[in-house]
C-alpha cells in the first residue's frame, strides 16, 4: 500500500522521503521499519529490508527504510570511515523505490542522535505507528552502541512489535558486506560485486556541460558529474546507462584524459546513437566490462582513432551481454 500524497514528506524517485520521526507519525500506519545505514542495498540488506516488505504485505500498511544521513562513522570516526559509499542517499531511495518499499526516512546524525539512550530511540519510533522493526542480528545502535538485537526483543514484548532479526548474508564462505563491494570495484571485479548486490552496480551523477572536445572529434560524451559513489579503475569501459526511463548503451572514459592535458578526474559517457540534451538529468551508469587502462596518445588523431575502436570492442560486448541476459 503506498502513501497517499498528504502534503508531508517529499516523494522523489518513486519514494516519499522523511527527514523527522515527527512526519512518518502524521501518516497513517501501520509501517513497517526496516533500520540499518544499508550503503548499496545489498542482498544482506535486501533479507532484512525484504521482512519489512513481507510484513507489510502480510498486515497491510506501509513499509519503510530508516538510515541516517551523514553515514554515522562519518561523525563518529571520520578517521575510520570510507572515503566512498556504495550508494548516495538519492541513488538509495531510488534503489529502495524499485524494491516496492513506501519510503524512506533518514535521520540527521550528530553527536546528539549519537548520544541518544538505545531504548528511548525505540520507544520514539514505534510511537510513531511502527508494528514491525527489521534490523541485522549484529546491529547495534544508541549512546555507546548498547542497543542490540536483545533489547529489542524485550522492548517487543512490552510495546507490542514484531521483530525480525536476520543473520549475515553468506557468500563464497564470507560474510556479504559493504567494505567487501566497495574493493571489488576498486579491483574491477564487477561481476563480483554485481553478486553480492543481487544487481549490476550502479553510479549516478547528474549531466553537466564539459569543454565539448568529444564532439570535435566526433564523439559526443555526457559529462557526468562525479559524486562520493565508489568508482572502479580508471580507463576505458562498456557501459549502459538510463537517463529517467530510456535504456542507452555507451562507452565511457573515466579518468583525467592526459592526452588533452586534463587534470580533474572526469566520467565521460558517449551513447550508441543518440542525439539529444542530457543537461541537468541525472545519469545512471552501469559498468561492465573494462576495454583498457587510460593512457597518453601521441595526437588527437591517434586518441580518436583508438576511441573507434573502443567502440567497436564496446558494442560487440554488449551485444553478447544483451545475448546473454
Amino acid at each position: 500500500m503506498k502513501i497517499g500524497r498528504s502534503g508531508i514528506g517529499d516523494f522523489y524517485r518513486g519514494v516519499l522521503r522523511f527527514t523527522t520521526i515527527e512526519e512518518l507519525a502524521r501518516t497513517s500506519g501501520p509501517h513497517h521499519l526496516a533500520l540499518g545505514v544499508f550503503d548499496g542495498v545489498h542482498l544482506g540488506h535486501q533479507a532484512v529490508i525484504g521482512k519489512a516488505l513481507a510484513a507489510r504485505d502480510a498486515a497491510g500498511g506501509t513499509c519503510g527504510v530508516l538510515t541516517f544521513d551523514p553515514y554515522p562513522i562519518r561523525v563518529l570516526a571520520p578517521e575510520k570511515a570510507p572515503r566512498r559509499l556504495l550508494a548516495s542517499l538519492d541513488h538509495k531511495a531510488e534503489i529502495l523505490g524499485r524494491m516496492g518499499v513506501d519510503f524512506l526516512l533518514a535521520l540527521h546524525f550528530d553527536m546528539a542522535r549519537a548520544g541518544q539512550d538505545a531504548e528511548d530511540f525505540v520507544r520514539e519510533i514505534i510511537a510513531a505507528g511502527v508494528a514491525t522493526i527489521a534490523v541485522g542480528e549484529d546491529w547495534r545502535f544508541g549512546k555507546s552502541r548498547r542497543g542490540d538485537v536483545a533489547m529489542l526483543e524485550r522492548l517487543s514484548q512490552q510495546h507490542g512489535f514484531q521483530l525480525a532479526a536476520m543473520p549475515p548474508v553468506m557468500m563464497d564462505g564470507e560474510r556479504i558486506s559493504s567494505t567487501r563491494i566497495r574493493q571489488a570495484i576498486r579491483d574491477g571485479s564487477m561481476k563480483a560485486a554485481a553478486g553480492m548486490l543481487g544487481r549490476p552496480y550502479t553510479v549516478e551523477g547528474r549531466v553537466v556541460e564539459g569543454r565539448k572536445l568529444g564532439r570535435q572529434i566526433g564523439f559526443p560524451t555526457a559529462n557526468v558529474a562525479r559524486g562520493e559513489e565508489q568508482f572502479p579503475p580508471d580507463g576505458v569501459w562498456a557501459v549502459r546507462a538510463r537517463a529517467g526511463e530510456r535504456l542507452l548503451e555507451g562507452v565511457a572514459n573515466l579518468g583525467v584524459r592526459p592526452t588533452v592535458d586534463g587534470s580533474n578526474r572526469l566520467l565521460e559517457v558517449h551513447l550508441f546513437g543518440f542525439s539529444g540534451d542530457l543537461y541537468g538529468q541525472v545519469l545512471e551508469v552501469e559498468f561492465l566490462q573494462q576495454l583498457r587502462g587510460e593512457r597518453k596518445f601521441e595526437s588527437i588523431e591517434a586518441l580518436k582513432s583508438q576511441i573507434g575502436r573502443d567502440v567497436e570492442q564496446a558494442m560487440y560486448i554488449l551485444r553478447a551481454a544483451g545475448k546473454g541476459s
